[in-house]
């Protein structure tokens, strides 16, 4: 009995296995599925016969090597999961709500589909799941550097668990107290009070290398301005804070709303005539800033601050000086 037992596990992990290369592939040589799994054709067949036990449609492919075909039916059995599979469907559940701003109701669809899946998973990978928190920063784009499920669980279970985090970040020990695991631009992140240096900082999950055991349990700080979302934007935008761009001002454009929306991204557009808009908007800096408002090509009046004024003034000369030796 005690071998029957100790057999199970890895019987289970065969059977995954065998389940997930039927997935990847239409039509499997009975041959290539033993070599892939290191056991007999006997084993296999055996194997075979279990799935179909539990519901799944595999159907025998008649040829000169025979093989097997798992066919798309109606109703499926539970799903099967290893932890790393658990792990990555929750994070891409989670994140697929961060694109409900482009697509209509895909943020609840993703949100339920979660949820379905979840009510059919044992109830060790369920905890594994919950304890998996992201926060989505907009949609998935780009491509990040890799990172290990294994990190990403060890970032999200400090946070659960509300526990002192350390780890080495590009060499260097690092000592925080972790609050939330961001998904931003196609890169993961985590957000933290660090101790040494007693500030905010938000770290690239990708340099990460996490130290077991965590530390003793604290209670949670407050992001600067509440927002873990808009705090993170802002640091991506050059602030210290919570308020977005590092420089803001407002000016008046001569030109219609509708020639100027199309092009404001973040920026904050009022009517004022039917050949008038205000826009309120930011930048890494005055003269970034006194740039993009150029971009619109419509004449420009500056209701400040003052340091936006001074930029334009700047620019002008730069340009005025370019235009000279060109002539």
């Amino acid at each position: 009995m005690c071998g029957m037992m100790e057999d199970m596990p890895k019987t289970s992990a065969r059977l995954l296995s065998l389940l997930s290369l039927l997935q990847a592939r239409r039509d499997w040589p009975g041959a290539d599925l033993a070599a892939r799994l290191e056991v007999s054709p006997r084993t296999v067949r055996r194997d075979v016969d279990r799935l179909r036990e539990l519901g799944y449609p595999i159907a025998a492919v008649k040829g000169p090597d025979g093989g097997y075909r798992l066919g798309a039916g109606s109703e499926l059995p539970p799903l099967l999961f290893d932890d790393e599979q658990a792990v990555a469907l929750a994070a891409a559940l989670q994140t697929a709500v961060a694109a409900a701003a482009r697509v209509p109701g895909m943020g609840e669809a993703s949100m339920r589909a979660l949820q379905t899946v979840r009510q059919v998973m044992p109830a060790r990978l369920r905890r594994r799941v919950d304890m998996f928190q992201v926060t989505a920063i907009g949609p998935a784009e780009g491509g990040g550097a890799d990172v290990g499920m294994d990190v990403l669980m060890a970032l999200s279970g400090a946070v659960h668990a509300r526990e002192v985090l350390r780890f080495d970040y590009d060499d260097v020990l690092r000592k925080v107290e972790p609050h939330h695991v961001v998904a931003r631009g196609g890169r993961w992140y985590l957000v933290a009070w660090d101790l040494d240096r007693e500030d905010w900082r938000v770290f690239r999950a990708d340099r990460i290398s996490p130290r077991i055991p965590t530390g003793p349990r604290f209670t949670p700080r407050e992001v600067p301005g509440g927002d873990v979302a808009a705090f993170v934007t802002s640091r991506f935008q050059g602030s210290d804070g919570a308020d977005g761009w590092p420089c803001r001002g407002e000016v008046i454009l001569h030109a219609p709303i509708g020639a100027v929306t199309p092009f404001a991204a973040d920026a904050v557009v009022e009517e004022l005539g039917p050949e008038r808009s205000r826009l309120v908007l930011g930048a890494w800096s005055w003269p970034a800033l006194a740039a993009r408002v150029g971009a619109f090509d419509a004449d420009v009046e500056v209701v400040g601050p003052p340091e936006l004024t001074s930029a334009f003034a700047m620019l002008a000369r730069r340009y005025a000086a370019a235009a000279g030796r060109m002539s």
